[in-house]
């Protein structure tokens, strides 16, 4: 596992751990009585989104946000927000009313999320991929007072706003339709365009006390079964997420036995990410924005992802990270028009949400010499990071997610009874605890009592945990096949598949049997010029795992397979493919 010529690692996990959180250290631990729970914290994080934000306003002339043809400055940033934030208080919201945001990637997200933070909403950002009627259900049960949102989100739900009693006004961004209801105002009107922001006045902060405990957010599961659940998080949840970040790559200089570089961020040459996850994921949002505001980094939309343009913005603006899913990466590293662009700056490409083949995370080793791979584990209910995985710990172990920030806890427990911690490597079903944790699912009382206990999260995940603390995810507890009375790891199978040189993404389903009660299937996209066919890939996997796990059908899917906003593979659309017969 280490690599002697360069005697790594020289410290062990706890031990860099341990370094890096002591009294004094950068990433110093303290415990706090979080709603009856002792919880380990950072210390130093900024305790609330507001913080995050004035943190953000050390770096004025810096760009912050670039999208097609608009770049805005932290300042001028910093004048849209407190310019809005002013304009809602004028509306009418107070401390807790719920501000919803609907929009794709644009620079006026941001801007409406830490404006409604500012003033000490409950920022509410809605699936943009959302149909009209699912954005609806959203805005009801959320009890939206205020919406903000783009074009094409308010099209979608113009029919629904005469059937929402609590939503009292709706701003639009980068309308060029006709006029507007009497209830939606153009955010232009307000704030001006992007490149004009830098003109508006410089307005104070709006005088509202804000605590790390106090309610922030609203994000949405994924619902790719029944109803999506708001995870109502905290301000301490969205910061937590700093620390997780930065804890990850200062353990790894660590334990090369190299000294830790410089964590002050006005120290420190500017990164750019180019962000390609949606913002209203809790990846984008907390993981990406909140951490990138905070240490004045420069974030790269795009209208949508496309792998050449994304290479050119890559070599354009020197961007440092991108990333998201695994498929993103394999797109950047298959592509033939890869060595038109200088794509040397990239130092990080990191992913999540889905399984990745351990044969990635060499790809993007060899393919981008300069750069880290990077995964992690969480979930909309951790506030995205609960473990992340990078560099020499991640070539070492390809399968695993990485250890958990030491602010966070996991166990390994009985999926029978809920209770039961299993030993070392035994799969089970994860709990994990942490104050990254969310408080409680939205207006769901059942749901919540049977996903949160005495402070620890259900996470409906199986998983097992290796001496280092390193978690290995097996599969979605619900995902899981059982064929004939034998458990199938779905995850198992399709990383397999993915060993296969011409398969660029797979996925296992279950396919009903009568005896049986279900069968493996696999769903399969080649890469460009894979000439792979069922037989091949069924004996592939044949060779290689026990009979019953080999798939008895594969299908194959003209495209990259169809994902949520999450990156979590649609199953319940792949299982359709094999629905007839």
């Amino acid at each position: 596992m280490t690599d002697s010529s360069k005697n790594w690692p020289v410290m062990s996990v706890a031990e860099a751990h341990a370094k890096l959180t002591a009294p004094g250290a950068p990433f110093e631990i303290e415990e706090k009585v979080i709603r009856g729970v002792t919880t380990r914290t950072w210390k130093n994080a900024p305790p609330t989104l507001r913080d995050v934000f004035l943190n953000g306003m050390r770096f004025k002339d810096r760009e912050f946000l670039v999208y097609e043809g608009d770049r805005a400055t932290f300042d001028s940033f910093g004048r849209a927000t407190l310019t809005l934030a002013h304009q809602l208080i004028a509306d009418g919201v107070k401390k807790g009313d719920r501000v919803a945001v609907i929009m794709r990637n644009l620079p006026e997200w941001p801007v409406a999320f830490w404006a409604g933070q500012l003033v000490g909403a409950i920022v509410t950002p809605l699936n943009a991929w959302w149909t009209g009627a699912e954005l609806e259900y959203g805005l009801a049960d959320s009890g939206t007072k205020v919406a903000i949102v783009d074009d094409e989100r308010l099209g979608r739900i113009a029919e629904f706003l005469g059937k929402l009693p609590d939503l009292q006004k709706v701003y639009v961004t980068r309308h060029a339709g006709p006029e507007l209801p009497a209830t939606v105002h153009r955010v232009e009107d307000v704030i001006g365009t992007v490149n004009s922001w830098s003109g508006l006045p410089e307005l104070a902060l709006p005088d509202v006390p804000l605590e790390p405990e106090d309610d922030a957010t609203i994000l949405y599961t994924s619902g790719t079964t029944g109803r999506p659940k708001g995870a109502l998080g905290t301000h301490r949840n969205m910061t937590s997420n700093i620390g997780a970040g930065g804890i990850s790559a200062a353990r790894n200089f660590l334990r090369a036995g190299e000294p830790l570089p410089e964590l002050d961020a006005t120290k420190l040459p500017q990164r750019c990410t180019l962000l390609v996850v949606p913002m209203f994921h809790a990846t984008g949002l907390s993981a990406t924005i909140g951490p990138t505001l905070n240490s004045g980094g420069k974030l790269v939309l795009m209208r949508r992802w496309d792998a050449e343009p994304a290479m050119k913005l890559i070599q354009d603006e020197k961007v440092s990270s991108t990333g998201g899913v695994p498929t993103i990466a394999w797109q950047l590293i298959e592509h033939p028009a890869r060595s038109k662009y200088d794509l040397s700056s990239l130092m990080a490409v990191t992913y999540g949400g889905a399984p990745s083949a351990p044969e990635l995370v060499r790809r993007i080793s060899e393919t981008f010499p300069g750069s880290q791979p990077g995964n992690g584990w969480g979930m909309t209910e951790t506030t995205a990071t609960f473990t992340s995985h990078m560099g020499k710990d991640y070539e070492n172990r390809p399968e695993s997610a990485g250890p958990a920030a030491p602010v966070g806890e996991m166990q390994i427990r009985d999926p029978a009874d809920g209770k039961t911690v299993l030993a070392t490597n035994a799969v089970g079903e994860l709990w994990v605890k942490g104050p990254q944790v969310v408080k409680l699912y939205w207006n769901k009382p059942e749901a919540t009592a049977e996903t949160f206990q005495d402070g620890w999260l259900r996470t409906g995940d199986l998983a097992r945990i290796d001496e280092e603390g390193f978690l290995f995810i097996i599969d979605r507890a619900k995902d899981m096949l059982i064929r004939g009375g034998e458990n199938i790891y779905c995850v198992e199978v399709e990383n397999v598949l993915y060993d296969h040189p011409d398969v660029m993404d797979a996925a296992i389903v279950g396919i009903p049997h009568k005896t049986l009660g279900e069968e493996p299937g696999a769903v399969v996209h080649l890469k460009p010029g894979g000439t792979a066919d069922e037989a091949e890939l069924r004996q592939f996997v044949r060779e290689r795992l026990a009979a019953f796990k080999v798939p008895v059908k594969v299908a194959f899917w003209p495209e990259t397979l169809p994902r949520n906003a999450n990156g979590k593979i649609l199953k319940t659309e792949l299982k359709k493919v094999f629905a007839e017969g």
